[in-house]
């Protein structure tokens, strides 16, 4: 069996949206994006392409896949580290909209259920998969309790508003510290569990 890990950059406010760029997603009048670039160093990349490099397949909704696959199929000599994994691997896509077959190489629309397809992925032996962005997917996923670890960069700022991490939902889900490290720019990286018992 294998696990699904979460891997988020986010504000400390909770925000995941659009880190990277700034249109990547300016969804709801979000007009910070961007907002992680400055804070990368050389424990924060390393830490980026250890995680891609090691993931057995990626889980992206909709949004993120489209994005990502405007860019990584294209990707610049310097970006090959992360475009040969991420272009490589199965990429799995929760959509209501997209068809197969998807443009992406190793890309396939989860079928039924997302909860329950990524369940039976989870059952299937392999390395584990690594959702990456992907907002209302990650949401999901945490209310079927289908994610077994949250990798996440935690940036030294606060935006206000934005796509979030978690839903405010109401419900308490107990997480326990697995690793943690600092980096340069002040950007918390850690690992969470959820906590059983």
């Amino acid at each position: 069996m294998r696990k699904v890990i979460a891997d988020e950059w986010l504000t400390l406010d909770g925000v995941i949206q659009a880190p990277g760029q700034p249109d990547e997603d300016p969804s709801g009048g979000f007009q910070y994006g961007g907002w992680h670039v400055g804070y990368f160093d050389d424990l924060a990349q390393r830490q980026v392409v250890d995680s891609v490099v090691n993931a057995g397949g990626f889980l992206l909704g909709r949004r993120t896949y489209e994005i990502f696959a405007a860019h990584w199929p294209n990707a610049s000599k310097e970006e090959q580290v992360l475009a040969e994994p991420l272009n490589s691997k199965p990429k799995y896509v929760a959509s209501r909209t997209l068809a197969e077959p998807l443009a992406w190489q190793n890309s396939t629309v989860l079928q039924g259920d997302v909860a329950d397809a990524v369940a039976a992925l989870k059952r299937e032996d392999g390395q584990d998969l690594h959702v990456i962005g992907s907002s209302q997917l990650t949401q999901t996923l945490v209310e079927r309790d289908l994610v077994d670890e949250f990798q996440v960069m935690i940036d030294p700022v606060v935006v206000g508003g934005g796509k979030r991490l978690f839903r405010d939902d109401g419900v308490r889900r107990p997480l326990r510290l697995v690793d943690s490290q600092v980096t340069t720019t002040g950007v918390i990286i850690a690992t969470y569990a959820p906590a059983k018992g």
